[in-house]
């Protein structure tokens, strides 16, 4: 397992040392337009309209950091056209650092239809044939900027197709021989992979290697084989190894479930009115991933993770009362705010 505590990265270097990118989260892997209907509960064929959003979970996970007040940097693939151009300029003007973004001259950027059901819940249909997310080369990364992370966060998307399958698995051994905290969100898109069983044995593949993973009680369900995904033991037997330092369960408006080597519980979740839900478990994400890019030692402390994990769950509700991923994610002030409400209403 990647030696990352909080004495510094596994070169020897002391904090002291790395105070200028310890808190850096770098995310791997794709990012696209999502298109979502203008109106909830209707098919793609009877949306009257769709409005254009910014997607592609790592990509959102990194502007959420930044949106948070953190530091982040997004490595992935978009086509050399208008929407790329697009993606790229709104990762700056939210202070993600693109360096390590590539443009394709002969591929386009992905594009996702999004229906929204009328409880918000989304289906997806995809336009990747090939598109430039799946055609970054081993020889594009920029390994410098890998290096340079406390924490490098991935999906499974990237892991669908080579040549991006090659140079995912590349900046993961990068990175582990650097000393970051491996973390990972399988992001279960099962309609992109070539079928159920290449789904299962692609995500499980790299899972020891995390440090820290985020996954849905669908994906539990999925993984598992169909075993319950509220019985702890079945995600203690199936799911948690011996490497991992944090093993997070969503739970949507629920919560969340987590669990370390040395203790586990539940975090109650935030109640709102959604609109959509996309982008709601890269929020969560991206406020976790905050905290703990903040603070290294988060896993021996459960009353500072716990605290965390509520945080976690503030950024994914909020992002719920509005319409697409980007979009929505909230900053720092919109969370404190939310939460300081919600300590009002208690006391009352």
């Amino acid at each position: 397992m990647a030696n990352s505590t909080a004495s510094g990265k596994s070169n020897g270097l002391a904090k002291e040392d790395c105070k200028e990118t310890s808190s850096l989260v770098v995310s791997f892997g794709e990012m696209l337009i999502d298109f979502v209907p203008t109106v909830a509960g209707v098919s793609l064929a009877d949306a009257p309209a769709f409005k254009n959003a910014p997607g592609g979970a790592p990509a959102n996970v990194a502007v959420g950091i930044s949106r948070l007040g953190g530091s982040s940097a997004f490595i992935g693939k978009v086509g050399a056209d208008e929407f790329g151009y697009m993606l790229a300029d709104i990762l700056k003007k939210n202070n993600v650092d693109t360096s390590g973004m590539r443009f394709d001259s002969n591929a386009r950027t992905a594009l996702a239809f999004v229906t929204l059901r009328a409880d918000g819940e989304r289906e997806f249909l995809f336009f990747r044939n090939p598109s430039a997310d799946m055609l970054l080369h081993e020889s594009e990364l920029d390994k410098n900027l890998i290096k340079q992370a406390s924490i490098f966060h991935y999906g499974s998307i990237s892991l669908i197709d080579d040549p991006c399958k090659s140079a995912h698995l590349a900046a993961m051994r990068i990175a582990k021989s650097s000393g970051c905290i491996l973390s990972y969100d399988p992001n279960l898109r099962l309609a992109l992979w070539p079928s159920a069983e290449a789904a299962r044995k692609g995500i499980m593949n790299i899972w020891d290697q995390a440090d820290i993973i985020k996954i849905s009680e669908d994906e539990i369900t999925f993984l598992t084989g169909g075993e319950d995904p509220y019985d702890d033991n079945v995600v203690l037997t199936k799911l948690f190894h011996p490497n991992l330092k944090l093993l997070i369960v969503t739970e949507g408006s629920a919560g969340c479930r987590y669990y370390t080597k040395e203790f586990r519980g539940r975090v109650a979740g935030v109640k709102v009115k959604p609109v959509d839900t996309t982008g709601a478990g890269d929020a969560f994400v991206s406020g976790i991933l905050y905290s703990i890019a903040s603070d290294l030692s988060i896993f021996q402390d459960e009353k500072r993770l716990r605290k965390a994990l509520y945080f976690a769950n503030v950024c994914g509700a909020i992002t719920v009362t509005e319409r697409g991923a980007i979009p929505a994610l909230p900053t720092k002030e919109a969370v404190l705010q939310f939460l300081l409400e919600a300590a009002v209403i208690q006391q009352d």
